[in-house]
C-alpha cells in the first residue's frame, strides 16, 4: 500500500487573495519548487506565523496568570523557563534535523523515504525525551538554586519545576511532528495542532492555578499541570494526523522498520543542530544569575519582558521556518539560486514586520508591562527590558531567516559557530561589564542582548552570500 500522497502540479487554482488564504489555512496542495516565490512564501508562511503565534501564547498566558501570585511566583516561571531553554533547544535541534531531510525528500518527490525518516525522527525523540525526562526529575531543585532562585523560590518552584522537566516529551513531540508536517509542506496540519494545545492551555491556567469547581488550587504549580497538558493533547492530535491518512506524507507499517544508519544520519544533522541552539539558549540562562544580582524584582521583570519578547518573535520564526522549507525543497528539486532568491524575499519582509513590532514597544512598552504586573519595580524593570531589546527588532528579523535558513539547507555547523562566538565569547562578557563595571544594572544586560543579536544578523548576512550552504548533503 502506498505511504505517501502526491501533490498535483497540474491542478487549476484560484489566485485571488480571499482564495489563497483561506487555501494556507486550510492546506496546500501546490508543489513549492516551482511557480511564484512569493506566493509560496505567503501559502507556507501564513499557517506558520499563526501556529507560532500559539506557541508564544503558551508563555503569555502562563505568566499573566502566575503575575497575580507575586513576583517570587513569577520568578519560579522565569527561572524554570531559563532550563526550559534547553529542552526547547534540544527540541529544535531534533525539528531541524527533521525538517531538512524531510524537506530534501519531498523535493526529490521520494514520499517514502521521507515517511521513513519521519519515524526514525521519533525514534530519537522517544530516547532523548526520556534522558531529559529523569535528570529533571532528580535535579529540579538544585537546579533552581544553582539559577539564583532564593530558598523560598526553590521551595514554592520545585514542583513546577519537576512537572515542566519531567513532562518534557510534550514539548520534545510537539516540536518534532510539527517540524516533520513543516518541512512536508503541511503547514496548515501544525498550526491546528498548536491552535488546540494553546487552546486547552488558555482554558485550563486558571483553573488550576486558583482552583475552580472539580479544579483544586495549586498556585504556580497549576501553570505546568495546564501546559503539560494542553501540549500533551497537540501531541495526540498531531499523531493521529501523521499516522493516518491525507497528509502530503503518511508514516505507515513499513516506515517504521529500524535503520540504523537512517537514524545514525539524522543523530549526526541534529547533534550539531541541539549544540546549536543549546549553546544559544544556555546564554539565556547565563545571563540569569547577572540580572538575579539584583534581586526577585530584576527577575520578575526580565521574565516578563522577555515573554512579550518571545510573543513578538516566535510568529517571525513561522516566517523564518517558511524560508527553511522552501530551501529545502529547492535543493532537492536541484534549484539552489531559487533557494537563495526566497530567503532573501522572506529575510526582507521579515526585517520589515519586526521593524514595525519594535516601534510599537518602543512607544507603548510601559502600557504593555503593566498589563501584566502593576508592582513599581517590576513595572521599571519590564519596561525598560522591553525597550532596549526593540531597538534591535529589524536585525532579529532579518537574522532569524538567514540562521533558519542554513538550517534549512542541512548545514547546521556555520551557525552554531555563529552563536558560541556571539553569544558566549562577545555577549555574556559584554553583559557583565556594563552591569557591573559601567553601572548600568539590568539594563547593561537589555543591552547586551541588542548589540549581540544585530551583530549575529550582520555577520550572518555576510556567511550567506558566500553560498556553500547551496551544496550542503542531507
Amino acid at each position: 500500500m502506498s505511504n505517501y500522497v502526491e501533490t498535483t502540479s497540474e491542478k487549476t487554482y484560484d489566485n485571488s487573495f480571499w482564495s489563497i488564504l483561506n487555501e494556507a489555512i486550510r492546506g496546500s496542495s501546490r508543489d513549492f519548487t516551482q511557480g511564484s516565490i512569493g506566493l509560496a512564501i505567503f501559502l507556507l508562511a501564513v499557517p506558520m506565523i499563526l501556529e507560532m503565534i500559539m506557541e508564544s501564547l503558551f508563555a503569555i498566558v502562563d505568566i499573566f496568570f502566575v503575575a497575580k501570585l507575586g513576583a517570587d511566583a513569577v520568578a519560579v516561571v522565569g527561572i524554570t523557563e531559563a532550563m526550559m531553554a534547553i529542552i526547547y533547544a534540544v527540541a529544535f535541534g531534533l525539528a531541524i534535523g527533521a525538517t531538512a531531510t524531510v524537506a530534501r525528500r519531498v523535493g526529490e518527490k521520494d514520499f517514502e523515504n521521507a515517511a521513513k525518516t519521519a519515524a526514525h525522527v521519533l525514534y530519537l525523540g522517544l530516547i532523548v525525551s526520556l534522558v531529559m525526562s529523569v535528570i529533571g526529575l532528580i535535579f529540579a531543585p538544585t537546579f533552581l538554586q544553582f539559577l539564583g532562585g532564593s530558598p523560598q523560590v526553590v521551595e514554592q518552584g520545585t514542583p513546577f519545576t519537576r512537572i515542566m522537566l519531567g513532562g518534557n516529551a510534550s514539548v520534545v513531540f510537539l516540536f518534532l511532528l510539527n517540524a516533520i508536517f513543516r518541512g512536508a509542506g503541511d503547514a496548515a496540519i501544525a498550526m491546528r495542532v498548536l491552535w488546540l494545545a494553546n487552546g486547552l492551555n488558555i482554558i485550563l491556567d486558571p483553573l488550576f492555578i486558583f482552583g475552580f469547581w472539580i479544579f483544586p488550587e495549586l498556585g504556580v504549580t497549576g501553570a505546568a499541570v495546564a501546559t503539560t497538558i494542553g501540549r500533551g493533547v497537540g501531541v495526540i492530535y498531531a499523531a493521529w494526523c501523521l499516522f493516518g491518512k491525507g497528509g502530503r506524507i503518511t508514516i505507515q507499517g513499513d516506515s517504521w522498520t529500524f535503520d540504523p544508519k537512517l537514524l545514525w544520519k539524522l543523530v549526526r544533522l541534529s547533534a550539531t543542530a541541539v549544540l546549536q541552539f543549546t549553546i544559544a539558549t544556555l546564554s539565556w540562562s547565563a545571563l540569569m544569575p547577572i540580572v538575579a544580582g539584583f534581586g526577585s524584582a530584576a527577575i520578575a521583570g526580565y521574565t516578563i519582558g522577555l515573554r512579550v519578547i518571545i510573543f513578538a518573535l516566535l510568529p517571525s520564526l513561522g516566517l523564518s521556518n517558511a524560508a527553511a522549507t522552501l530551501v529545502g525543497q529547492n535543493l532537492g528539486a536541484g534549484k539552489p539560486e531559487r533557494a537563495e532568491r526566497s530567503v532573501w524575499t522572506a529575510a526582507f519582509l521579515n526585517a520589515v514586520f519586526l521593524g514595525l513590532i519594535g516601534l510599537f514597544f518602543l512607544i507603548f512598552s510601559s502600557q504593555i508591562i503593566g498589563f501584566f504586573t502593576t508592582e513599581p519595580e517590576v513595572l521599571a524593570y519590564g519596561t525598560n527590558c522591553l525597550q532596549i531589546v526593540a531597538y534591535g527588532f529589524v536585525f532579529y528579523g532579518l537574522g532569524m531567516v538567514l540562521e533558519t535558513a542554513f538550517n534549512g539547507a542541512g548545514d547546521t555547523i556555520t551557525p552554531t559557530y555563529l552563536n558560541f562566538f556571539i553569544f558566549w565569547m562577545f555577549e555574556i562578557p559584554l553583559a557583565y561589564v556594563l552591569a557591573y563595571h559601567y553601572n548600568l544594572g539590568a539594563d547593561g544586560v537589555f543591552w547586551a542582548i541588542t548589540i549581540s543579536f544585530s551583530v549575529l544578523a550582520v555577520v550572518s548576512a555576510l556567511l550567506f552570500r558566500r553560498g556553500k550552504w547551496k551544496t550542503q548533503i542531507v
